[in-house]
């Protein structure tokens, strides 16, 4: 029989609330963007034109939430891995900034009104997103992989915001 000393529980409870931790901020950093975003979400962007293959508005939510959901439990894979703080650092770095650059797509494209500048954003955030996946290979094959789904999404994401911006500009 096994039994569990209470620094080993003590490190489940530490890691389970790293987890939550990792979820809730990616969550909310894209519930904030989207709510800052949806608020400008006015006739501007009904009456632009959009390719037939648009996906539906009620598709962003469930999607986007999934993908912030993985995202953090990426990141949590990176934060509690054994390798030495300082290799996890680019890592981190990369991390930060496409969640960053991921904020600011909603904003400038609803808010600013600007296609344009987003497109470029929007491209910025693709490599961060792949350099972001290139840095967790190095620790977790696991925690990159979860971040596919995120890469795929946002290069389709691109060519629809490119699409937009030619059909309109």
């Amino acid at each position: 029989m096994t039994t569990t000393t209470p620094m080993r529980n003590q490190r489940k409870t530490s890691s389970i609330w790293q987890l939550i931790i990792a979820i809730l901020a990616c969550e909310a950093t894209g519930f904030t963007s989207g709510l800052i975003g949806s608020a400008a979400m006015n006739s501007w962007f009904d009456n632009l034109q959009k390719p037939s293959w648009n996906p539906p508005a009620y598709l962003f939510a469930p999607v986007w939430t999934t993908l912030y959901a993985l995202m953090g439990i990426a990141i949590w894979l990176i934060w509690k891995n054994e390798t030495a703080e300082a290799k996890k650092r680019s890592a981190y770095v990369a991390f930060a900034i496409q969640l960053f650059l991921n904020f600011w797509w909603s904003i400038i494209f609803f808010s600013f009104q600007s296609p344009f500048f987003a497109l470029i954003e929007i491209l910025l955030l693709l490599s961060a997103i792949i350099l972001t996946i290139i840095q967790f290979s190095k620790i977790s094959k696991t925690a990159a992989w979860l971040l596919v789904p995120y890469v795929l999404w946002v290069s389709f994401a691109s060519f629809l915001n490119y699409t937009i911006w030619s059909l309109n500009y």
